[in-house]
């Protein structure tokens, strides 16, 4: 199974209000995200945290590549009262379901934050809860596992090639004659 773990796009203040909406820029990075996920890897069935930052990604998302969506409160942010030992335990059995409800996809996509998406790959890479790794995830990022039949594989981490300007090709002018005219 392949799993595409993409985080929100820009929202205001996340440290003000945990269910920011997305900013304008925040949508544009989500459409463009979707567009990329739809050509390159569609999932077929999108999991999100039910935050609003999360949520209208991922609805940006599901309108792109035509899928359903499946909001799980579990792949929120950690709250302020929850231990670190307890919020890895609570990423890696909502891992550990989504993997399993997933079973009929070659497909899927897990949309949610930063901080959840450090814990889902720690979960991926069977690390234990007391590590100390953190995976960075920009805005829209998008880091790409694949439970391979010979290994677990990361093919790429936290890309946002879909943010890059668009590069249009060289223009060439050619001039005949004299190069002194």
């Amino acid at each position: 199974m392949e799993i595409l773990v993409i985080r929100h796009g820009e929202s205001e203040d996340e440290t003000i209000d945990l269910n920011e909406p997305l900013t304008t820029l925040g949508i544009e990075q989500s459409k463009k995200m979707s567009l990329r996920v739809s050509q390159e890897f569609p999932p077929e069935i999108i999991w999100s945290s039910p935050l609003q930052r999360a949520r209208e990604t991922a609805q940006i998302l599901a309108t792109t590549v035509d899928c359903p969506i499946h909001y799980v409160d579990d792949l929120r942010e950690q709250d302020q009262e929850e231990s670190g030992l307890h919020f890895h335990q609570r990423v890696r059995q909502i891992f550990s379901h989504i993997k399993d409800s997933s079973k009929p996809f070659k497909r899927i996509a897990i949309v949610s934050h930063g901080g959840t998406i450090t814990k889902l790959i720690q979960t991926f890479l069977q690390l234990p809860p007391e590590s100390n790794a953190w995976f960075h995830t920009n805005n829209t990022g998008i880091h790409f596992l694949d439970y391979h039949s010979k290994a677990d594989i990361i093919k790429f981490a936290n890309s946002t090639d879909h943010l890059k300007p668009f590069k249009t090709a060289p223009v060439w002018s050619f001039h005949s004659g004299n190069p002194s005219d």
